[in-house]
């Protein structure tokens, strides 16, 4: 067979031989020592062969992909590792190589990139999203600990996304909107805005391609109308800053197509309505000059007033330092200014990267070594108290916007956070001793309530107690990530260690139901029964099986049957007498004794909102699948319903002598309409001692009577007759009383 091609294939195949040879980029590796270029070349040779006979959708060899992605690597002027990372990144994922196979090969520093930019498609996952979410925790795990891994990974779907038209259209919608969320928000929150926008546009021309045909015409028109007025404005900032002694560097530039239609979908403009399309930014020698500049502008131009802004002073938290200004140009033209160094030009552009273009000029340290590491060190904290790939994708994804808010520490530190973030999230930004110590706030110097949220310039002073932990409510409010994550996980080893509490008590009760006075102990001898008794349930220890119990997720009396089999197998019989009284009270369903409640028991017990026990009632426990103990009062239709279809999971509980606590209960306050009544009834509440934690009334403000539905805080059924009777007697109410569900 001839394999001689026709001659319209020849075109092709060359072009396509160029693309997939090293010499496309090795043009890129002048700033490498040699012996680098020869370790790059290694890493080609040995990618072009794993990667043989493989075909993009649009036909060209696959090698053509990781030639692609090194070369914007290089761009970038990353090391010698990065680069042969880039062209190796999809052979362990597409090409059965291991991960040893690349140590033994390239090094370990190389084999590490390249196994952070592996997808997990290998692992069996519930769900696509699953197999997502723990895809983006390892790949941002790694790059928290070398952030080479995101820089290739936007590298590599920045190529992805330049060829997207080759894939089938079915694909599209799915891969450009994962762009956006994910991949464009990582790279403007490491200051890479070039890479940003693009990813930004791509994804908007293959996810809207109709809305982006239309705006790209539209800006392409107004392009050729105003292109004169631009240049026009540009030549007058040129000569206003030579007369002054200033050489600068002035571009001018526009809105990306996305930035358009986002202001047009947000503020529903049309496109004549957008005002702002273009943009200049003015390059100078040294930071005074930025400031001496403003000045000229501003005397040149009329400024928009609340358009400045002064990112030198106060840079974002991704790095990025420049003055902004919004001024009044020609034809009443509104053209936004960016004034900057060079030095901040390369890190608005390049971000991370430009730690690494900078080293190239010279030596020393600059500031982009220091880009985005708080960001990234949070994500190993975050990492360390959340197991759940789901979970820590939930946590980061609110830290990946970095629009901001500057706040200060009472010492005059500055701290940044997302916009909203609330005294809570400061005190976990500080340190998160301080943030689970939390139990007040000052905002300069006024106290403020824990969910408030700052403002920019605010000077927050946190107030700790030794005694004080984080509060469950406080997720409702917190923004940040490291916040979420610290309150869960201590929300998580309270409950642990409270439900393993529960567990052994409930465990206890169960064996005394089958004649045993107490389970095996922690002697050498008694870990057979143990071991045999998590090889029955398929627990990993004693602790957790006892959580489990706790948690209702193992039901006490078979884990107690169980126990009794195998220590009979041992000799061990049950005692008689404890056998003859769990049959005597039997009908009193008091065979496991009774769970004791005080008040103190945190988050593994759980009192139902639809009947609100507090002392004085008569008691039903439910020991929910999964969810610990549930408390209802023993004539909660509720609970009275659970007892016919699940009695099984219902335990005997009871009130301590002394409960440490008060608890809350719903009453009804029937009072006539009027001017003042609801200050009565507050008042009657407070000199009752009774706390108002809610407050509802119904929407009868026309009517002579309406009802307000109130959720207090009680000691017990006693307190609660005192505060219904203080009510009574109050001018305007008809009627009080405690509400309660309805069957």
């Amino acid at each position: 067979m001839s394999s001689v091609l026709p001659p319209l294939d020849r075109p092709l195949a060359a072009a396509n031989a160029a693309a997939a040879s090293f010499a496309a980029l090795e043009a890129r590796l002048d700033y490498l020592e040699p012996a680098d270029v020869e370790l790059v070349r290694q890493a080609y040779r040995f990618a072009d062969a794993a990667h043989l006979g493989q075909m993009r959708h649009s036909g060209e060899p696959y090698i053509t992909h990781p030639i692609a992605v090194a070369a914007q690597v290089a761009e970038w002027k990353l090391d010698a590792h990065a680069l042969m990372a880039a062209l190796l990144h999809d052979a362990m994922e597409d090409c059965g190589v291991t991960k040893a196979d690349l140590v033994e090969r390239f090094g370990a520093p190389v084999a590490e990139l390249v196994d952070g930019l592996t997808k997990l498609d290998k692992l069996q996952f519930d769900t696509r999203e699953e197999g997502q979410a723990e895809s983006f925790r390892k790949m941002l795990l790694a790059m928290a600990r070398d952030v080479r891994v995101i820089l290739i990974k936007l590298a590599d779907r920045t190529h992805n996304m330049r060829t997207l038209g080759d894939m089938p259209r079915g694909k599209w919608g799915r891969i450009s909107t994962e762009t956006l969320e994910i991949y464009a928000p990582i790279a403007h929150r490491l200051g890479l805005n070039q890479t940003f926008r693009e990813l930004q546009d791509l994804a908007f021309r293959h996810l809207k391609p109709w809305r982006y045909s239309v705006l790209s015409k539209a800006v392409a028109r107004a392009r050729q109308r105003r292109r004169d007025l631009i240049r026009q404005v540009q030549q007058s900032v040129e000569t206003a800053l030579l007369d002054a002694g200033l050489a600068a560097r002035i571009i001018g530039r526009e809105k990306t197509l996305y930035s358009i239609y986002r202001k047009m979908d947000d503020k529903r403009l049309s496109f004549a309505q957008v005002n702002d399309l273009y943009g200049v930014r003015v390059v100078l020698p040294g930071t005074i000059a930025c400031y001496t500049a403003l000045g000229l502008l501003h005397q040149l131009y009329k400024p928009v007033p609340g358009r400045f802004k002064d990112y030198i002073a106060i840079p974002k938290v991704n790095g990025y330092q420049s003055l902004h200004t919004t001024l009044v140009g020609p034809a009443s033209i509104n053209i936004e200014f960016q004034i900057r160094t060079e030095p901040m030009d390369l890190v608005a552009e390049a971000g991370v990267a430009a730690h690494w273009l900078y080293k190239v000029g010279q030596q020393g340290e600059h500031p982009g070594e220091q880009l985005g590491t708080q960001w990234l060190q949070s994500l190993l904290d975050i990492q360390s108290e959340t197991h759940d790939a789901a979970e820590f994708w939930d946590h980061i994804k609110v830290d990946l916007f970095p629009d901001a808010v500057y706040v200060f520490t009472p010492k005059g530190q500055i701290l940044a956070l997302p916009q909203g973030a609330t005294v809570v999230d400061f005190a976990y930004a500080i340190h998160s001793n301080v943030g689970d110590h939390t139990v007040a706030a000052k905002v300069n110097g006024e106290q403020v309530p824990l969910r408030s949220e700052l403002a920019n310039g605010d000077v927050v002073e946190i107030i700790t107690a030794p005694v004080s932990s984080p509060n469950p409510a406080w997720l409702g409010f917190v923004r940040t990530g490291r916040a979420r994550s610290k309150i869960r996980s201590h929300l998580k080893s309270l409950a642990q260690d409270e439900s393993r509490e529960l567990g052994d008590k409930l465990l206890a009760q169960a064996l005394r139901a089958e004649g045993l006075s107490q389970p095996p102990g922690q002697d050498p001898k008694d870990k057979p029964i143990w071991d045999k008794l998590l090889r029955f349930t398929g627990n990993r220890s004693q602790g957790e099986l006892l959580t489990d119990i706790g948690l209702g997720k193992r039901s006490a009396s078979m884990v107690a049957k169980r126990l009794v089999t195998l220590l009979a197998a041992q000799g061990v019989k049950p005692d008689a007498l404890l056998l003859t009284q769990a049959r005597y009270t039997a009908h009193e369903n008091l065979s496991q004794g009774a769970v004791i409640l005080d008040g103190a028991e945190n988050v593994s017990v759980k009192y139902a909102t639809c009947c609100r026990p507090i002392p004085g009632d008569g008691l039903l426990g439910y020991l929910g699948r999964g969810e610990g103990l549930v408390v209802h009062t023993d004539d909660c239709a509720v609970a009275r319903r659970l007892q016919h279809k699940d009695a099984e999971r219902f335990i005997t509980v009871a009130w301590a002598d002394e409960p440490v606590r008060a608890f809350e209960v719903g009453i009804v306050v029937t009072v006539v309409n009027g001017k003042g009544v609801l200050a009565r009834v507050a008042a009657a509440l407070a000199s009752a001692e009774a706390d108002i934690v809610h407050l509802g009334m119904t929407d009868e403000a026309a009517q002579e009577a309406l009802d307000l539905r109130f959720v207090i805080a009680v000691r017990d059924r006693a307190h609660l007759d005192h505060v219904l009777r203080t009510l009574r007697r109050t001018q305007s109410v008809l009627r009080a009383m405690r509400t309660m569900p309805v069957g």
